[in-house]
């Protein structure tokens, strides 16, 4: 069932999957137009949500369920039987030897028994039995139900869990787990409605990166604070308590962890008027290129004092172009290095009905180009523009590039099994050397009186495993329990 369960997995890594990058779903789907849609219907593109696979995973637990019962009440019986009485013939077991040693009967009886302190042993008259390495089967099981907690665990998580995706402006910018409209991306898990989110705030101050000269990234840290607990219900008075967030370090918070995904640039430009009056919008652009943090957007602006709905559409603005962090110069605006050295943008700035109003969806990092194919939205300016140079329209509106900020795009994860996985997976990985390392292992004596004072003694071993490495552990037994050259071994 494992090996099918891989199988069945194959297609989650080989196809895109739609809950990961729906575009590159569509994409696919476009590049091969007749065995996509068959692939769709099958779920080939939502493996890990598909029945088919859900039904693998239940028949994984039905089948390891089904063997553990039995092996689980199989070792139970073992653990209380006593160890098997001494054979008749011990020269035919795998390990043998016998020989004479000094002393009576019961004194090698009693040398016997405490060379093998820790084994479990019977003694009956003159002979001993001894059984070691019960652990072994126990290691077994351990491993077995911890996979079978991890499973649980697993699917737990994909029940009860949430992940969702946010881009929050440095310099004061306030992100809170109070709903899933205050995310720009989220996850659900199947059982999860998005009204008992874990309550907590973010507040991102300041974002720093080091880059190598060639523009490699070497190091993120985002300073932020947080408000969770009795901080979160004093209210705008309540303290935020700091922390400094970096790749692979989240910030744990209320039963949910915040990882810091990537970064990038927001302009700001301010819009005035030719009545003099001023709108100011700082919003996040689009990184286009990752090396360089070349980005691209659209900051929008709607006109101010604007009774008429149709001077109030027909009036809108936005700025759209191209932003690099470090400008290489030239007439065609390019970054050439991610960090903010020599800010650039070139914007193309568009006035008319911008569709803000007709209840479709807009993107925050473009305009809708039916409006621009319909004839409503028409570019009036074009320019080049460092911070704080700026445009002046045939109105006489003048659009300012000021400066640039940046923001941080956080993930909040929510696993409530997570400790739970994490301990099964321990505990897999101690039953696994517990049950690899510990060998179950026989040994018989049999002690008879002697010639001239003396005493003989055979002993016998048995592995209960193949290649368990027993031999070693028997010659060390022989040649302590029996010190002179055996007579027949």
């Amino acid at each position: 069932m494992l090996s099918l369960l891989g199988v069945a997995a194959l297609p989650g890594a080989l196809l895109p999957q739609r809950s990961l990058n729906a575009s590159r779903t569509d994409e696919y789907l476009a590049q091969h137009p007749t065995i996509g849609p068959w692939l769709d219907r099958m779920g080939f593109f939502e493996v890990f949500a598909s029945p088919w696979f859900a039904a693998i995973y239940l028949l994984l637990f039905v089948s390891l369920i089904g063997c553990l019962t039995p092996r689980g009440l199989e070792y139970a019986r073992a653990c209380r039987a006593r160890p098997v009485s001494v054979p008749r013939n011990l020269n035919r077991l795998p390990h043998h030897a016998r020989g004479e040693v000094a002393g009576s009967p019961d004194e090698v009886l009693a040398a016997v028994r405490a060379r093998l302190k820790g084994w479990r042993l019977e003694i009956r008259g003159h002979t001993v039995s001894a059984e070691k390495g019960y652990l072994r089967e126990a290691g077994n099981l351990v491993f077995h139900l911890a996979l079978v907690g991890l499973l649980i665990g697993f699917a737990a998580g994909k029940l009860f869990g949430y992940e969702g995706q946010v881009i929050v402006l440095t310099q004061g910018g306030q992100f809170c787990n109070s709903g899933i409209l205050n995310y720009d991306s989220f996850r659900a898990g199947t059982l999860v409605d998005g009204t008992s989110l874990s309550p907590f705030c973010v507040r991102a101050d300041d974002f720093r990166a080091t880059y190598q000269p060639d523009g490699q990234a070497t190091s993120f840290h985002a300073d932020i604070a947080y408000q969770a607990g009795d901080d979160l219900t004093a209210g705008p008075t309540g303290p935020w308590r700091p922390y400094g967030l970096e790749v692979n370090h989240p910030l744990r918070v209320a039963g949910d962890r915040v990882y810091l995904l990537g970064n990038g640039y927001a302009p700001r430009f301010t819009v005035t008027y030719p009545d003099g009056t001023r709108r100011t919008q700082v919003i996040q652009w689009r990184t286009v290129d990752p090396t360089t943090l070349l980005a691209e957007g659209a900051t929008k602006f709607d006109p101010p004092n604007a009774a008429d709905p149709q001077q109030w559409r027909n009036n809108q603005i936005a700025v759209t172009g191209l932003f690099a962090p470090t400008s290489s110069g030239g007439k065609v605006v390019t970054s050439v290095f991610p960090a903010l050295l020599r800010p650039e943008v070139a914007v193309d700035v568009m006035r008319g009905d911008l569709g803000r109003d007709d209840g479709r969806g807009q993107s925050i990092f473009e305009i809708d180009q039916r409006q621009v194919d319909a004839g409503v939205l028409k570019r009036v300016a074009r320019s080049n523009l460092t911070p704080g140079a700026e445009i002046t329209l045939d109105d006489g509106t003048r659009v300012r590039f000021d400066d640039v900020a940046q923001w941080v795009s956080l993930q909040v994860s929510h696993d409530p099994a997570q400790e739970a996985v994490l301990l099964f997976a321990v505990l897999m990985l101690g039953g696994l050397a517990t049950s690899l390392t510990i060998k179950r292992r026989r040994f018989w004596a049999r002690i008879t009186p002697g010639a001239s004072g003396r005493t003989e003694l055979e002993l016998g071993g048995l592995a209960r495993t193949d290649q368990a490495g027993y031999g070693e552990e028997f010659h060390r037994l022989r040649d302590e329990l029996l010190p002179e050259r055996p007579a027949l071994s």
